[in-house]
């Protein structure tokens, strides 16, 4: 589908960029006070964040980075798209601003990104909000995603059909997208170079143990237990055919204090469907 310019309106943020591996990372630094930091997924980027950013700036410092290979970071053709790079630029960010009593927000991959830099900082880390996600090792994956994987076939249908953003703005969402949200989420991937990420995350899923990535997951699902004493928040989109209502049972069970939010009619894109309900739960950890 075309992409129109109407999204940015939606998004009247300053961009910054910062120098990590890979090239240089976009981000979003709004407002002043406590520190909330806004992890997104695939095939989201930061825009997916921009009514939390636009809901608490005038409270708190909302930061929003953008993975490279997403939305208006660097997508280069070679780099290795891992988990533990991934992570390790989060970190250099977070020490570059050195944020510190952090909100930590995360979806979709975000999860296993922003748990993979709390379990290393958790002095930095104060409260978390989690949302439709994962942080471990999981036997289980969709099927039209394990066809994304499929050699060939899944660079065809990602990358060169844009099958993997281009399905999202119609699948991850139950209330449905605007015309606005739906260009703003595909602005950034409008070319086969530019879908790269897209396309890396879904072949970065270890689901065996040989994986590159198996590793690495693995070590922050075993750290996990030591964010047990932080305030933690679980708002799930009950209705999301990816990150299913598994996953959140999954996050009680290593984390029986967190208060829940079930959100009986949201999807994926929780920020699209019931963007009030995530910004409430910044707002009840992270008051001002």
């Amino acid at each position: 589908m075309s992409v129109g310019e109407g999204w940015r309106s939606e998004y009247p943020f300053e961009s910054r960029w910062f120098g990590v591996d890979g090239g240089q990372m976009h981000y979003v630094d709004e407002g002043a006070g406590p520190v909330v930091l806004c992890l997104h997924g695939n095939p989201t980027w930061s825009f997916y964040w921009r009514r939390l950013v636009t809901a608490l700036r005038g409270t708190h410092r909302v930061v929003v980075p953008d993975h490279i290979g997403c939305g208006l970071s660097d997508k280069p053709q070679d780099w290795p798209y891992r988990l533990e790079a991934h992570i390790s630029n989060v970190e250099r960010l977070v020490e570059h601003l050195d944020l510190r009593d952090v909100t930590l927000v995360v979806h979709d991959w975000g999860g296993a990104i922003g748990s993979g830099l709390a379990v290393r900082h958790p002095d930095r880390i104060a409260n978390l909000v989690i949302t439709n996600t994962a942080a471990w090792p999981s036997a289980r994956i969709p099927t039209r995603i394990a066809m994304c994987r499929i050699p060939g076939l899944g660079a065809l249908g990602v990358r060169g059909l844009n099958g993997f953003a281009g399905a999202a703005i119609f699948m991850a969402s139950e209330a449905g997208l605007s015309a606005n949200a739906k260009g703003g989420l595909l602005a950034p991937y409008g070319s086969w170079a530019d879908r790269i990420a897209t396309l890396r995350f879904v072949e970065d899923i270890p689901m065996q143990a040989s994986h590159p990535s198996r590793a690495t997951l693995q070590a922050v699902a075993d750290g996990l237990k030591t964010l047990g004493t932080k305030p933690m928040r679980l708002v799930w989109g009950m209705k999301d055919w990816c990150f299913t209502p598994m996953f959140l049972d999954e996050w009680i069970a290593r984390f029986p204090e967190a208060k829940v939010t079930r959100l009986e009619a949201c999807g994926h894109y929780v920020m699209e469907d019931a963007p009030e309900a995530v910004i409430a739960a910044v707002r009840e950890l992270s008051p001002r």
